[in-house]
């Protein structure tokens, strides 16, 4: 886990993403370290999104559904102005700042990650996405060769001043969904056992998507270990629990030398929840994944998405058909296998993009971290859908 412990799993689930994430841009090394004074997030410029502004959040969202005959057809997404609940998201290790954490500018990454894997959400819920001073890419490099992990009670006291913020001015009792990948997860696994597992605010919590990251249960169990009181979310109506999982392709699934590594403590387990089907087996993704692209993480450009050539004019795409997940086993405990369905009769595409390609070759040992939450973004929108209706109905006097 990135923020609690500093394990194989940690730094190297974040690290090599991040280095290669917007790799076309060239890095302009003039911001000096941050200071390690607290931030006020009364000031918006310390949000990258909140309910009604012009913001990270409020971006071009359509996508095109392509489908396996070729058609096209465009699809929008629009907020939720009276969403019921809200939705708390902590971005992955983008930061490209020179400096052990980042500073409180939102840059190019940080705009890009969240248009990536959160925007979508204000469909749903009310979206708060706080700036945090997170461990930048560089040092992550760093930490790697043994010279420090950089301030990672830094990055966490931010979390938990925006966390608190948000709290006393934003949050009225209402439900709340804490979203994060990566850095974002660890930091939010740590929040929440802090400050809602077995406390007073477990009652609000809706659910938690807590993508790349480990969370553990004792095995057989789907509550215990990590969390004393979350259980995984085994139901589109379920409540108060945590979804989990690491995506890979199927036909490459993660070996010892990956980027995951089997619990320390015996009687434990990885957790693996399929959002495409949380009740168990194999289930259909609702992707939508970047035309053109590269994205947060991927080193290879996106694909050409029809056989015949045809440029895709929106942001993003949809595929239907093409993909599915499962939970399965491997050398190193549970993973979310990635199949594609491509065939001679379909006019598209019979790749994606994902993988981290470097110096001209994939590096398979991790998966498909990179496009995590991407991979079953449709399918997270839906089960928070369920969940804030259930939530709301749990609410109503009897």
């Amino acid at each position: 886990m990135l923020m609690v412990s500093m394990s194989k799993y940690g730094f190297l689930l974040a690290t090599i993403f991040a280095a290669v994430a917007f790799s076309g841009t060239t890095v302009q090394a003039q911001v000096l370290s941050p200071g390690n004074g607290r931030n006020d997030y009364a000031k918006t410029e310390n949000w990258l999104c909140r309910p009604g502004r012009d913001d990270a959040c409020a971006v071009d969202l359509s996508s095109t559904i392509v489908a396996a005959d070729g058609t096209l057809t465009r699809a929008v997404v629009h907020a939720d102005a009276n969403a019921p609940i809200d939705c708390f998201y902590l971005y992955p290790t983008v930061s490209r700042d020179p400096s052990p954490n980042s500073d409180m500018l939102a840059g190019e990454e940080e705009r890009g990650v969240v248009r990536q894997q959160f925007a979508r959400f204000a469909s749903v819920c009310r979206p708060f996405a706080p700036l945090y001073r997170q461990m930048t890419v560089m040092q992550l490099r760093k930490a790697i060769g043994g010279e420090g992990a950089g301030d990672q009670a830094l990055a966490y006291g931010d979390v938990i001043d925006a966390w608190t913020y948000y709290l006393q001015h934003d949050n009225h009792g209402r439900g709340v969904v804490l979203i994060g990948h990566s850095q974002g997860a660890g930091n939010l696994q740590k929040l929440l056992q802090e400050q809602i597992d077995g406390k007073p605010l477990r009652k609000q919590l809706v659910s938690a998507i807590l993508a790349g990251t480990d969370v553990e249960v004792p095995k057989g169990r789907d509550v215990g270990a990590t969390f004393k009181t979350i259980p995984l979310c085994r139901s589109p109506a379920q409540i108060g629990c945590v979804i989990s999982y690491d995506a890979f392709r199927a036909t490459s699934p993660p070996r010892e030398d990956s980027i995951l590594e089997l619990p320390a403590e015996p009687g434990v387990e990885r957790a693996c929840t399929n959002p495409a089907n949380l009740a168990g087996g194999e289930g259909a993704l609702d992707a939508y994944l970047a035309s053109h692209s590269r994205g947060y993480g991927d080193s290879a450009p996106a694909p050409a998405w029809l056989r015949n050539g045809t440029d895709i004019a929106t942001p993003f795409v949809q595929v239907p058909g093409l993909l599915s997940a499962r939970c399965a086993e491997s050398a190193v405990g549970a993973y979310l296998a990635i199949t594609l369905h491509g065939s001679p009769l379909d006019l598209r595409a019979d790749d994606i993009s994902g993988d981290v390609v470097t110096h001209g070759q994939v590096r398979t040992r991790w998966g498909l971290h990179s496009i995590d939450i991407d991979l079953a973004i449709g399918n997270l929108i839906d089960i928070v859908s369920a969940q804030r209706a259930a939530w709301l109905r749990a609410r109503k006097p009897h």
